[in-house]
């Protein structure tokens, strides 16, 4: 196997291990005894291995997927951007997560890291990896969101000094909501279509990412599950919990991506928290926690 080429064997045994170790540090904050397991085949090529938690102590809703779906021919999302991989096929494979705590001092957290090969015979194969994790608070908290975007500086560093400002940027333009005109959270990193480092290369920075998003999150996890609140912070939460939801359904590639490859709807709509709430022509009410929210955090901001 040259540096060049993905070996996905490799990647599949790695993806696999890490859905069980980030499940595991996830059990052990929360307290419960196991995610409810289900193993899927898709009929056109592939499947995967879904593992949800509901209604625990502390994560009230909670999914960490991986999939391997392959098929003869892309969905229009894959060659919306790509037109010349058309009649190409396909493998794509991954492991996607959202975790919504029950607390609403704790933040959703989302990460997915992914590898995508299009084949046609006589040609070379055309390949390449993705990813990122991002934070979503209710409440912000400084010290969180600096310790959440050290650890991307972190992870990227020792792929080169430019990759963090490209990647962290490119997060805060991707989950923003253009219909809200507001970012759906504080960010983290995304990034697509990485192949120019080869593959060895590209795959160290796909398990530096995985690995850097469980050690991100559970430390802030443990430090809000357990703050005292009240029917004002999980109303607030369960509104702001509706911008999730838009983001998922209207814009993000991944959910389009699935759907359009008759993927499995449980899985991919797993990112949906079980409770959410939209008001009509919501406002914070002035100097409100809730409006120094919106002014200090929902912007673009440089944490580290």
């Amino acid at each position: 196997m040259s540096a060049n080429q993905p070996d996905l064997m490799a990647v599949k045994a790695f993806l696999l291990s890490l859905q069980d170790h980030i499940c595991q540090q996830l059990l052990a904050e929360d307290g419960a005894t196991a995610f409810r397991e289900d193993t899927w085949q898709r009929a056109e090529g592939g499947g995967g291995r879904s593992r949800v938690l509901e209604n625990g102590t502390i994560i009230e809703k909670g999914g960490v997927n991986f999939s391997h779906v392959y098929g003869s021919k892309l969905p229009p999302s894959a060659t919306a951007h790509r037109p010349e991989l058309a009649g190409r096929s396909f493998q794509a494979m991954g492991v996607s997560l959202v975790i919504h705590p029950r607390n609403p001092y704790a933040p959703t957290s989302h990460a997915n890291i992914r590898i995508f090969i299009a084949e046609k015979e006589g040609e070379e194969p055309v390949w390449w990896v993705g990813g990122g994790f991002d934070l979503t608070p209710y409440y912000g908290f400084v010290e969180d969101c600096q310790a959440w975007h050290q650890m991307a500086k972190d992870v990227c560093q020792p792929f080169g000094k430019d990759v963090y400002p490209i990647y962290k940027k490119w997060c805060d333009d991707y989950f923003y909501l253009k219909h809200r005109q507001e970012p759906r959270g504080i960010g983290g990193l995304f990034f697509d279509d990485l192949n120019q480092w080869g593959f060895d290369k590209c795959f160290e920075f796909l398990k530096a990412v995985g690995m850097g998003y469980i050690n991100a999150y559970r430390p802030i996890l443990a430090k809000r599950k357990n703050m005292p609140y009240g029917e004002r912070e999980r109303n607030f939460q369960l509104y702001r919990r509706g911008r999730y939801v838009e983001f998922n359904l209207v814009h993000d590639r991944g959910t389009i991506f699935g759907l359009q490859t008759g993927g499995r709807t449980e899985s991919i709509l797993m990112s949906l928290p079980n409770l959410v709430a939209w008001q009509y022509d919501y406002h914070p009410e002035p100097n409100s926690v809730e409006a120094r929210f919106y002014q200090e955090f929902l912007i673009a901001k440089e944490w580290v």
